[in-house]
């Protein structure tokens, strides 16, 4: 082998070697931030928008909805923090999940017992509620901060009717009660107030 191969070989070996120290620094760090920095920031968002448990029992009927309550903090929520006519996760951090361990009826439309994701379209002077069959880790895409919902999982769809409240909701709040033998979902926050009707099947 002459001299200059010699040399070229030992510029490769070391480019090589250089090569594969910032691969493998790169997924080192990519590894940290997976499973340090992910659980700090987690941890963080959850401070500023705690996890609610609510659950409603009628007779043999139990329903309860897991969610994260962000808070108002002087901001102007719908139509603004919160656009129009854009797929809502309904809370922050995760989906807002809805278990039920009966079937229901929903507008006219029937929804299976189990566990849903819950999903809103909020619009001026209607909202789209949505329960979709897939549970995600995360409410919103990383990539570009969009609604993490596949509507190949929508399992119903209504649409009702919001109402404005004279008094704030400071942090956004779901809560049952009992209307006419059914059972009324209200979605509260600032002045804005969104009532679901579920029927027992």
């Amino acid at each position: 082998m002459s001299t200059f191969n010699y040399s070229l070989c030992l510029v490769m070996q070391k480019i090589n070697k250089i090569f594969f120290w910032i691969l493998g620094a790169l997924i080192g760090l990519t590894l940290l931030t997976i499973f340090v920095g992910w659980p700090i920031l987690k941890s963080q968002t959850k401070k500023n928008s705690p996890e609610q448990i609510v659950t409603y029992t009628q007779e043999d009927i139990e329903i309860s909805t897991l969610y994260s309550s962000p808070g108002k903090k002087g901001r102007i929520i719908f139509g603004k923090l919160v656009p129009y006519d854009v797929v809502w996760r309904t809370g922050a951090n995760e989906p807002t999940s809805f278990t039920t361990n009966k079937d229901l009826v929903i507008d006219n439309k029937g929804l299976p017992k189990g566990t849903y994701s819950l999903w809103t379209i909020p619009r001026e002077t209607s909202w789209d509620i949505i329960f979709n069959s897939e549970m995600n880790h995360w409410g919103v895409k990383f990539s570009d901060q969009t609604a993490n919902r596949d509507p190949k999982h929508d399992v119903l769809t209504t649409t009702v009717i919001p109402s404005k409240s004279l008094t704030v909701t400071e942090n956004f709040t779901i809560s049952f009660s009992e209307s006419n033998n059914n059972i009324l979902m209200m979605l509260a926050w600032d002045t804005t107030v969104v009532p679901v009707l579920l029927q027992k099947k």
